[in-house]
């Protein structure tokens, strides 16, 4: 990546996950950035170019932290939380606006929008992920499981940018337990009944 493309959107995305993507301009991003409208235009044709360009850098991050988490050596269970604490990690940092995604796609809901398509696809992701992290601890459904954790992830992302984020996270953590321990309970009471049907 050039020079003036990455301080481009370095600049393009601190601004944007701040203030807003429609209310950024591209003439501020070009005077942040020091560069030329021209230079702007050659590295991103358009400012949803732009916009996209920056979730896909976000969507890059938290694949890296999910990947991080499962190569750290975890059991099954752990890598859960150990997900789940990227993300309390997220809500507690300096400058927390809420989830990039889901305020991208407040900003361009109509669905076959290339942000919107961005924000979609970053999210089939994440399911996808979680669903599969879910069937690695012995869930024999694991899909509801991630759905529900990708509720309280969505719903604490949104909460901790409007209160104190300590009792946001603390909730969130507690519900990713009671989904793990769900999880463990409908294990054992399946293998119970297996055992008693022998």
């Amino acid at each position: 990546m050039s020079e003036a493309r990455a301080r481009l959107l370095g600049t393009a995305s601190r601004l944007f996950y701040a203030e807003g993507l429609h209310s950024v301009g591209i003439d501020r991003i070009v005077a942040e950035a020091s560069v030329t409208r021209a230079t702007l235009y050659r590295h991103f044709p358009s400012k949803d170019d732009l916009v996209v360009a920056y979730l896909t850098g976000a969507d890059a991050q938290i694949r890296a932290q999910v990947e991080a988490a499962r190569r750290a050596g975890h059991s099954p269970a752990d890598t859960v939380r150990a997900v789940a604490e990227t993300i309390t990690d997220g809500i507690r940092s300096d400058g927390f606006r809420g989830c990039a995604f889901l305020n991208a796609a407040a900003e361009y809901p109509a669905p076959d929008h290339p942000v919107h398509q961005a924000v979609l696809n970053h999210r089939q992701w994440f399911l996808d992920t979680i669903t599969e992290l879910m069937a690695e601890t012995g869930e024999t459904e694991p899909e509801p499981h991630a759905r529900h954790f990708v509720m309280l992830r969505d719903g604490a992302m949104a909460a901790g940018c409007l209160s104190d984020p300590a009792p946001i996270c603390e909730t969130f953590l507690l519900g990713v337990e009671g989904i793990l321990k769900y999880r463990d309970a409908s294990v054992v009471d399946q293998a119970a009944v297996k055992t008693r049907r022998r």
